[in-house]
């Protein structure tokens, strides 16, 4: 039986997603969206307890985007152009669909080459945090493609559409420090702590009021496609659903009492 090509661990109620085909640099086949999904299914799971997710990539790479020789979406057609948009639908959108309706924070730790939907996956992170020596890159233009994975959506609500149109037209690399100074990333760390400070932060979140913090991350989702007063309106539905929490109560109390609280996720 081969080895998945995705690892999931969970600790102190954080999950760790680390994809796992280090001799690709992680490049992404239908095998390990697969797997992906089997491993998203695990976290969605309340009686696994997960209350934060960190997404990293084993050995030195997070992801150098699609495996081109796996990509599964040929026509068994030879004389016919492959349908690479069909390939995308299937198998690419539901987990990104997934990803960005997890009802948790999701932490990106990028420790080497974030390339194409790589790249895409990086960004999905509610926080982004990159190792130095690391970099991104929209590779699409390199092979003929357009950017997918909700590229053209994230990047320029990231960096702006200037700069947005210039990394996509170009596929030219960013480095970490640059992204950083762009706004593209939360914080850099050198490459032999990365995973400790973004587990640290992970493990913060995890200890924190899991269904406010899950509603933080659908509220800022949601901005980009609302108006003014329809976000007005989230924001007021969502309170009422934050505000019935124990963990509000506990808060409150907490607050009062001048102790940490000592929140429960629920």
């Amino acid at each position: 039986m081969s080895e998945r090509k995705v690892k999931l661990d969970i600790q102190d109620s954080v999950a760790i997603l680390s994809l796992n085909d280090p001799s690709a640099l992680n490049a992404v086949g239908i095998p390990m969206l697969e797997d992906l999904a089997d491993a998203l299914t695990d976290i969605e799971n309340p009686d696994n307890g997960v209350r934060c997710v960190i997404m990293t990539g084993e050995g030195r790479g997070f992801c150098a985007g699609a495996n081109l020789q796996g990509r599964g979406d040929a026509d068994p057609n030879p004389n016919a152009r492959p349908d690479s948009g069909g390939a995308l639908e299937i198998h690419y959108h539901p987990i990104m669909r997934r990803i960005r309706n997890l009802p948790m924070p999701f932490l990106t730790a990028v420790n080497g080459p974030a390339a194409g939907v790589g790249m895409s996956f990086a960004m999905m992170g509610d926080l982004i945090f990159a190792a130095e020596g690391s970099f991104f890159m929209q590779a699409f233009r390199r092979i003929g493609l357009v950017p997918d994975g909700g590229a053209t959506y994230l990047l320029p609500r990231l960096v702006g559409y200037a700069r947005a149109r210039e990394l996509s037209l170009l596929g030219e690399r960013l480095s970490a420090e640059k992204a950083l100074d762009w706004g593209l990333i939360n914080r850099v760390f050198p490459a032999d702590q990365l995973m400790d400070e973004v587990m640290t932060i992970a493990k913060e979140l995890a200890g924190g009021p899991t269904v406010a913090l899950g509603k933080i991350r659908m509220l800022y989702n949601q901005s980009a496609l609302n108006s003014y007063e329809e976000q007005l309106d989230l924001e007021r539905q969502t309170q009422r659903i934050a505000g019935r929490t124990d963990d509000f109560a506990e808060g409150v109390k907490a607050f009062l009492e001048k102790r940490p609280a000592q929140f429960k996720g629920e």
